[in-house]
């Protein structure tokens, strides 16, 4: 199997999810994600933010707040809205995944819940929806004040395992509380979480970035790195507090922190500015875990390759 590394739009077109997964473990540890929005005005509307984080070097793009049973990007636009999945990865040659939430009803609240579509609920007629639209990959997480829990999420990898099958790829956790009293954003992300996350099926387990969520040292980080390699998954570590529109210096602490902590794949969010992290954070961020050589590669190369 090909590093993700030298993998290029023709590589990424042929993968299945499995596959890509395997390609991400070939390139330890230099694996960039960038989550975007598209429901809302680009950055710099003459492109979508999917088409702009692409362009600053990163490997797969992390859709946001996409309602899988209205599905349209803002800065594209498209006759068939069937097709806007499949149109977007073609225009950005790369891996394309979704957020989908799965929202705890009975969990103990933060603060009032915000309403969530149907279409952006991890059930199984959306899962089995975003798997028809043509997205390589979904991770099961919950943004702020939606209620997610660590319990639903569990429910709803099994059902993402069942609907993607076994080739799925499939990435599960939280980045901060989303809203549930107890849980990520208070510092506690037990063994025994993990580990019903990776035996409900998710293939990559999401856990915050060191310095984005208090108490997530680059040791504390390290010690949960090492549960989920010990039980044969990857870790993915997220930087969704806001940091992606930090100053370029903190980018760079982060990130050769998330490196020393052991992450297989490293998260960028979507709320540096309209839907998208600060576009120079990006590459920051990518020189970091993999130097110049492969960032600009990776943003230079054509998708007609």
């Amino acid at each position: 199997m090909k590093r993700l590394l030298d993998c290029t739009a023709s590589d990424f077109e042929s993968m299945n999810g499995q596959e890509l997964k395997q390609s991400i473990l070939a390139s330890e540890g230099r694996t960039i994600v960038a989550e975007v929005i598209g429901a809302v005005t680009p950055f710099y509307p003459a492109v979508t933010n999917a088409e702009m984080a692409a362009a600053f070097g990163a490997d797969l793009l992390l859709l946001n707040y996409f309602d899988v049973f209205h599905p349209e990007i803002e800065g594209l636009t498209i006759e068939d809205p069937e097709t806007t999945v499949k149109t977007l990865k073609r225009l950005v040659g790369r891996p394309m995944g979704l957020n989908l939430e799965p929202v705890d009803l009975n969990a103990r609240q933060l603060e009032s819940l915000r309403q969530l579509p149907e279409g952006r609920l991890a059930s199984e007629k959306s899962l089995q929806k975003a798997k028809e639209l043509g997205f390589d990959f979904v991770c099961l997480t919950g943004n702020p004040k939606t209620g997610v829990s660590n319990e639903e999420i569990t429910k709803a990898i099994q059902i993402a395992r069942k609907v993607f099958g076994k080739e799925g790829l499939i990435i599960a956790g939280k980045m901060h509380s989303a809203g549930v009293a107890g849980e990520a954003g208070s510092r506690l992300m037990p063994k025994e979480t993990l580990h019903a996350f990776i035996d409900a099926g998710a293939d990559i387990i999401l856990i915050p970035s060191p310095g984005t969520v208090p108490g997530f040292t680059v040791e504390k980080t390290a010690n949960l790195i090492d549960i989920v390699h010990e039980k044969g998954a990857l870790a993915i570590l997220t930087t969704g507090t806001s940091q992606e529109g930090s100053d370029e210096e903190t980018i760079r602490q982060i990130a050769l922190n998330s490196k020393m902590a052991g992450a297989d794949l490293f998260h960028i969010g979507d709320a540096g500015v309209a839907g998208i992290a600060m576009p120079e954070n990006i590459t920051t961020y990518s020189i970091v875990i993999r130097g110049k050589r492969h960032t600009y590669v990776r943003m230079a190369s054509s998708i007609l390759r």
